[in-house]
């Protein structure tokens, strides 16, 4: 049991990086990964709506089942996550406006962020049970946060680099994530040789 909690978790986080394996979530993931607090404020807020659209998710698509209608389950988990997202929102807005306003259009985005929905359909998909749902969820969340993060800080040390003028914004940071997503394909045996 507790192997495959850990594998689900260490895939999750490191092997199937919704960013750097899946290219899910790329457009927060380029637009607020200029500024650590920042990447650091969107990945949590990412990894508490993946966490928690996961769980009712879960519950939705067990109702949908029992009524014969799982057919409904991507709209249904669409309209899940955008109300999660609008609760985030307004709970950052009241809480901590200065991450709210950094944050600006890309915290609205997280309801259509493929990656919120990508780990509710890949739990259903995978048949995994409630607990495995959630381990599966906290870690592509966790993944989320470390991709930003760790991006965050590539970006930052680009900064001071004299990079050629047609190279530099978007070319660049594009090169740039392509290479980090790149060394997290040396994860890929990471799962197996910790098991065995």
């Amino acid at each position: 049991m507790f192997d495959s909690v850990l594998t689900i978790a260490l895939g999750a986080i490191l092997i199937n990086n919704f960013i750097f394996s899946q290219f899910l979530g790329c457009c927060p993931f380029l637009g607020c990964s200029t500024k650590i607090d920042t990447a650091l404020g969107m990945g949590l807020a990412v990894t508490f709506v993946m966490g928690l659209a996961s769980a009712i998710c879960y519950a939705v698509n067990t109702l949908l089942i029992a009524l014969d209608l799982e057919y409904m389950s991507t709209l249904a988990f669409i309209l899940v996550i955008a109300v999660l997202v609008q609760f985030v929102e307004m709970f950052l807005k009241k809480s901590v406006p200065s991450l709210y306003t950094a944050l600006g259009i890309y915290l609205p985005l997280i309801t259509t962020n493929c990656a919120v929905l990508g780990v509710a359909v890949l739990n259903i998909d995978e048949k995994y049970n409630f607990g495995q749902s959630m381990v599966n969820a906290l870690g592509a969340g966790l993944g989320f946060l470390l991709a930003m993060v760790l991006f965050a800080g590539v970006r930052g040390r680009m900064e001071n680099m004299d990079i050629p003028e047609s190279f530099q914004g978007l070319p660049i940071t594009l090169i740039a994530a392509s290479i980090v997503s790149m060394s997290f394909m040396g994860f890929s045996g990471v799962v197996d040789g910790l098991l065995k």
